[in-house]
């Protein structure tokens, strides 16, 4: 967990033990694309430190939370349905944003890393087991959602970017530059710009592998071959 992620977490659970109890409810409300696995273990670590320091009530209080909060968090199954669910409505809308989104909004809990891992996961069992040509269609679904949820303007936006991420770089497993030239530097471009605009992890860091991807699609991208490109 990078340290800008956890500063917002103890920001949020700074939040929630100073709000008064009609608060609580609509603070939460607010900040669901937070509420993630990782949020629970940073509050369980400052449940423990209160209690360290004599602070039983507010340890009891968060701990209370944990528990509620661990009952309404969607289990690995919840995740599955909803990322099977918004690809279908993306291969039945061409990947209409007004089809889309929706969607998207009604499941910002589920915009976090358990998505990027059901989704990474779900993407190379699927790979493993299909048809080269299912496995192109399927490259191509992941593609455009990649690139919607890239601009999708509601949640967390850096979660948002890495989801982008990484369906782009499971894209790229199917689209090489030796197979599919064209889509390999389409997704390499799309690669670069959501890198560019990452978030989390070291700027300069992010900058590299941004120049990186756009340096590979101006492979293929070439002034004779894609002068627009």
């Amino acid at each position: 967990m990078d340290e800008q992620r956890l500063q917002v977490y103890f920001n949020l659970i700074d939040q929630l033990l100073t709000c008064s109890s009609g608060e609580l409810v609509q603070i939460l409300e607010s900040n669901r694309e937070l509420v993630d696995a990782e949020l629970l273990q940073v509050m369980a670590q400052v449940a423990e430190q209160l209690a360290a320091n004599g602070d039983k009530y507010r340890a009891e209080f968060l701990l209370s939370l944990i528990s509620k909060l661990s009952s309404a968090n969607p289990s690995s199954q919840d995740y599955l349905q909803f990322l099977e669910k918004v690809l279908l409505a993306s291969i039945d809308s061409d990947s209409d944003p007004k089809v889309v989104y929706p969607l998207l909004q009604a499941n910002l809990d589920k915009l976090d890393d358990n998505f990027i891992d059901i989704l990474q996961s779900w993407t190379s069992g699927k790979f493993s087991e299909v048809e080269p040509e299912t496995t192109e269609i399927i490259a191509n679904t992941i593609w455009n959602f990649s690139y919607l949820i890239n601009k999708f303007p509601l949640g967390n936006k850096a979660n948002n970017i890495e989801i982008a991420i990484a369906g782009y770089e499971q894209v790229l497993n199917v689209f090489t530059h030796e197979s599919n030239p064209k889509n390999w530097a389409r997704t390499q471009n799309n690669l670069g710009a959501a890198y560019w605009k990452r978030i989390r992890h070291d700027r300069a860091l992010n900058l590299e592998k941004a120049i990186e991807a756009f340096q590979l699609a101006l492979l293929v991208r070439t002034k004779s071959d894609f002068p627009q490109d």
